[in-house]
């Protein structure tokens, strides 16, 4: 739905013109006609398999999507930070067809983490592609902050990120010192990568090796995650 809606813009980019819609492999109809069949299905699904509110939290995930983020993209440059609301969602969503419950603080930190980290995520992906968003008439950082005033501000939240991920170690999700041991190195790994990020002013090589490393980082975390509570289940 979301291509649907940009597809004025994208086609105006070099980072989304080769997109399904710009580049007339569907037609914008068709988009639609498969975004409300798996709206539809999927809903029904979280309605059937699951509870009523994970289906409210997905809905609310899709309304805020593209209701709110999409449109505010065109109007404000920091539009990515209600926006990052849209990350920290999914895993509440799984948390609560498991039956956990939304006031449980272990998923209130996990979904933080999803939030803080999606903001660097996007600014780093900003200092590469600034200039193309320029050409789809977007607002963005890039034509308010110098490239070294947006590096910074993007290595502070880097930081706030690897301090929410090894808070993890502290509130009992992780259930063996071997994944508390991993996910400590794992954040000294991504700390000493973005001192190197932080250094490199005017590197777009640089800039895209953060983004890679950042989208590793998080890969990695829920890995971690994933395989500690999984060896829990079996040795149950």
């Amino acid at each position: 739905m979301n291509h649907y809606q940009e597809r004025g813009t994208d086609i105006l980019m070099d980072r989304t013109k080769g997109r399904p819609i710009p580049s007339g492999l569907v037609t914008p109809a068709f988009v639609v006609t498969v975004s409300v069949f798996f709206l539809i299905a999927g809903s029904a699904v979280l309605f059937l398999k699951t509870n009523l509110l994970t289906l409210y939290i997905g809905l609310f995930t899709f309304i805020w999507y593209n209701a709110v983020y999409t449109p505010l993209k065109k109007v404000m440059a920091l539009a990515i930070i209600p926006g990052s609301l849209v990350g920290a969602l999914p895993p509440l969503a799984g948390w609560t067809a498991a039956g956990g419950s939304l006031a449980d603080d272990k998923i209130l930190l996990i979904a933080a983490y999803f939030f803080i980290w999606q903001i660097p995520h996007f600014w780093i992906l900003l200092l590469v592609y600034g200039k193309d968003y320029d050409k789809g008439g977007f607002p963005t950082l890039t034509n308010i902050l110098s490239e070294t005033q947006l590096i910074r501000i993007t290595f502070t939240w880097i930081l706030l990120t690897i301090a929410v991920a090894l808070s993890i170690n502290f509130f009992g999700i992780l259930n063996y010192y071997i994944s508390n041991a991993l996910l400590t190195i794992l954040c000294f790994w991504i700390f000493t990568m973005s001192l190197k990020f932080l250094n490199r002013t005017g590197d777009k090589k640089s800039f895209k090796n953060m983004f890679i490393n950042i989208n590793i980082f998080t890969l990695l975390i829920i890995t971690i995650l994933s395989v500690d509570k999984l060896i829990k289940l079996i040795s149950e």
